[in-house]
């Protein structure tokens, strides 16, 4: 996508690395999406629920200020073995703060994710 759109800017925001850094969190200036896997531990994500672990920093992020009504989606990667817990954790961000989840894929993804989203990321950004 980046060789299609020479001298296209991408700012990446890395919530961990805040959080690591003892940063404070601050509100968007531009539309954005947000990238997250699904890492939880109990529970089977339906019947009995799952605990989230590693991402709840980004919840924080995204509920800080008015950063959820910048967000123009999610796009969840999980393991499919887990079945309902695939891509939960996107879900439930869908589901908590009203944004739509854009696309999903499979542990790192493959390369027609990575066309599959940037073709997503061009339309959203109309590029």
């Amino acid at each position: 996508m980046l060789e299609a759109h020479p001298g296209l800017e991408i700012e990446k925001v890395h919530v961990k690395d805040l959080v690591k850094e003892g940063q404070p969190f601050f509100e968007m200036t531009n539309p954005f999406i947000t990238f997250l896997p699904t890492y939880l531990e109990g529970g089977n994500g339906v019947d009995n629920g799952d605990v989230e672990i590693l991402t709840t920093d980004v919840a924080d992020f995204i509920a800080y200020g008015d950063n959820a009504s910048k967000c123009l989606g999610v796009v969840g990667s999980g393991n499919r073995n887990f079945n309902n817990q695939y891509c939960l954790t996107a879900k439930q961000y869908c589901q908590r703060f009203g944004f739509p989840m854009l696309a999903d894929f499979e542990m790192r993804g493959m390369l027609g994710d990575i066309k599959k989203v940037a073709a997503i990321v061009e339309d959203l950004y109309h590029l």
